[in-house]
């Protein structure tokens, strides 16, 4: 199959994240032609200028909507793109030069219709967005479903770095209005209707989250809301995985009252635990993103453990209606 690869890449409020993204996207070792889709969602603050500036060395195609959310935005930049295979990024990625030819040459060898790759921290990044990065991508921390193992019965790739097919775009509609949780959605859907996925570990980005400890928590506490949603629309995709977090929460209250009862085995393991988050951090990141990774494990944990718990407890057990009760979940 002769491959046509279209960016698709949303973006609200971030001309310079778009302008560090396009000089990658410029630097690419790539001789076929391909262009970027930029769909600005009903930003104050456009990237139409930064946009202009790169007319001549990349194809790019820009557009301006009303805000309706990520999702949607993707699935307009679907809509109006030219090619046949979508690579859909997030504006806070950088893609290393290689890049579009290891999309390919995995697309070549083992065909799928939908691919996640992994996200890793570029040297420039802060110390907080490599500690973040770790907690976010480790395979103590999250198992490798976010693209630390290719050992996954089904991959369910992220859509900061996610490519997909036209046919599959039009046979499924794109992604839902949740949000986030939008693409774990569609991956879902996909696996539904036949389509197959998978992770190309080569095709990695750098994510320059901009973000911060507050931050941090907010979107990991979404994230832990929203996967009881997707357990509940599809029964058959929960995982024990995904109570870790809770139960590290269940762990580590336990842990205390039996210090305090003269039991310390337990918060012995839970120092374990974190003593291998360091350790193994600080072999790949230096000491200081080794000592700041315990408290993004922390954090991560707590904040999505938390949400999980508030989600299951109103769904299962109160059995409200997620659009009602948690309205900020989904566009409109």
């Amino acid at each position: 199959m002769e491959l046509n690869f279209s960016f698709i890449v949303p973006v609200y409020n971030r001309p310079e994240e778009v302008e560090k993204l396009l000089i990658s996207i410029s630097r690419l070792d790539y001789n076929k032609d391909f262009e970027v889709v930029i769909v600005e969602d009903g930003s104050t603050l456009t990237c139409e200028a930064v946009c202009s500036r790169f007319r001549e060395s990349v194809n790019i195609s820009y557009f301006f909507k009303s805000n309706s959310g990520p999702g949607e935005s993707r699935n307009y930049g679907m809509c109006k793109a030219k090619g046949n295979y979508f690579i859909i990024l997030d504006s806070d990625c950088i893609l290393p030069k290689g890049y579009l030819q290891a999309a390919e040459s995995a697309l070549q060898s083992d065909y799928v219709d939908c691919y996640g790759g992994p996200d890793a921290a570029h040297e420039s990044f802060t110390s907080l967005q490599k500690a973040i990065n770790y907690s976010m991508t480790s395979f103590f921390t999250t198992g490798g479903i976010r693209g630390g193992s290719e050992q996954l019965d089904k991959f369910q790739p992220r859509s900061f770095n996610m490519g997909l097919s036209k046919e599959a775009f039009l046979s499924t509609e794109g992604f839902g209005k949740i949000h986030p949780g939008e693409d774990p959605d569609l991956s879902i859907r996909l696996w539904k209707s036949g389509y197959r996925t998978r992770l190309i570990k080569d095709a990695y980005v750098y994510h320059e989250r901009r973000i911060s400890w507050k931050l941090f928590y907010k979107q990991v506490h979404k994230f832990g809301m929203v996967r009881v949603i997707l357990n509940k629309w599809y029964p058959d995709s929960a995982k024990v995985i995904y109570w870790l977090p809770s139960l590290f929460i269940i762990g580590l209250l336990f842990s205390m009252l039996t210090f305090l009862a003269g039991y310390v085995w337990l918060l012995y393991a839970v120092m374990l635990y974190f003593l291998l988050i360091f350790i193994d951090s600080s072999i790949k990141n230096g000491v200081k993103i080794g000592l700041l990774s315990i408290y993004a494990v922390f954090i991560q944990f707590t904040g999505y453990g938390y949400g999980f718990f508030k989600s299951y407890f109103y769904l299962n057990i109160l059995k409200k209606e997620e659009k009602n009760q948690f309205p900020q979940l989904f566009f409109k």
